[in-house]
Formats: structure tokens, C-alpha cells, sequence
């Protein structure tokens, strides 16, 4: 089975909150993603083996485990600019300090302008 999916605006900021914050620390066995898994252009891509990390599937009501792709396309010039958006963004790099060891606000502070618009508009939804 083949299904490829385009997410764009808020579904991809929540899909990538829900990824970061619940379904990759559900993997077995997780030591980190692999820093080198960039194109060359700032994109990132990463393999899942078992759809059972999102919560939202029923793990009674399949019938086999099955594996995804997930390719993050960016509007970054080079890796370097990708891996700092991701890691803006919380993505647990291979070798690089976790998220739980830095404070929020420095991430904000240094944050691209387009995630500081984002971590803006949060907070708007929030009040």
C-alpha cells in the first residue's frame, strides 16, 4: 500500500509537534536522528518501522505493523540552515543536547523569523 501526503500550514505544525513531542519518543530503542539524513538542501528524511508510535492507531485493530517515510521539505538553502530549523523546532538530533536540556525561552530568542511568527501565534491561540 502507497499514500503520500502533503501537509501544510497548522495540520503540519501539529503533526510535527505530535512526532517531536510523543510519537518519536515512543520508539524503541531511540538513541536520536541520524544528523546526516539531510539532502544537501536543508530537507529531512526519516523512516519509521512501525505506524504504533502515533497513538492515535488502535494497535488491536491492525492487522500487521508497516513502516513510513517521512520527509520534511524546508525552505532552507543547505543542511546546516535545515538542521537549525529542525532543532528549533525540537527535533532530537543524534550528538546534540536534548530538548528537555534547554530552556524555551533561548530557543526563542535565536529562533529563524518564521518560527518566532509560529511560537507568536501560539501563544495568541493560547490567550
Amino acid at each position: 500500500m502507497v499514500a503520500k501526503v502533503t501537509l501544510r500550514g497548522e495540520r503540519m505544525y501539529e503533526f510535527l509537534e505530535r512526532l517531536v513531542d510523543i510519537a518519536i519518543p515512543r520508539i524503541r530503542d531511540f538513541r536520536g536522528l541520524s544528523p546526516r539524513s539531510f539532502d544537501g538542501r536543508g530537507n529531512f528524511a526519516m523512516g519509521v518501522n512501525e505506524q504504533i508510535i502515533f497513538p492515535e492507531i488502535d494497535y488491536d485493530k491492525i492487522d500487521t505493523l508497516r513502516g513510513l517515510d517521512i520527509t520534511i521539505t524546508t525552505t532552507a538553502q543547505n543542511d546546516d540552515e535545515g538542521r537549525a530549523l529542525l532543532t528549533a523546532l525540537r527535533f532530537p538530533f543524534r550528538g546534540m543536547p536534548s530538548a528537555n536540556e534547554e530552556k524555551t525561552e533561548a530557543k526563542e530568542e535565536t529562533a529563524p523569523w518564521g518560527l518566532k511568527k509560529l511560537l507568536l501565534l501560539k501563544k495568541l491561540n493560547k490567550l
